[in-house]
């Protein structure tokens, strides 16, 4: 069961375990920004305890308040979330996304 959801901001860099790509974290850094995978490594946004650690596959796009969301399912486990698209994320992805 989920805590609290208290965020933990980690300024990390990381591999994407889906497409090799070094990626540089700004601390708010929570899935790739070339191929928009993620790692399913919270329990709470930022606290790195989830010991699933699996990939994250991308699903779909939401649009809400004027902002894009990805939601997620993981591929170990079957969690489902969602998170805030980032500014550099690619475009092309995130079209590849969007249910018509």
């Amino acid at each position: 069961m989920r805590q609290t959801r208290q965020f933990q901001r980690r300024k990390e860099d990381f591999l994407c375990q889906h497409c090799g790509k070094n990626v540089k974290g700004s601390g708010y850094t929570d899935h790739c920004p070339v191929c928009l995978w993620s790692q399913h490594v919270d329990i709470n946004p930022g606290d790195r305890q989830n010991k699933c650690c699996g990939l994250m596959e991308p699903q779909e796009i939401e649009l809400g308040h004027g902002e894009y969301f990805i939601h997620y399912r993981c591929q170990k486990c079957g969690f489902c979330h969602r998170v805030r698209a980032a500014a550099g994320d690619s475009p092309e992805e995130i079209m590849k996304l969007v249910k018509n």
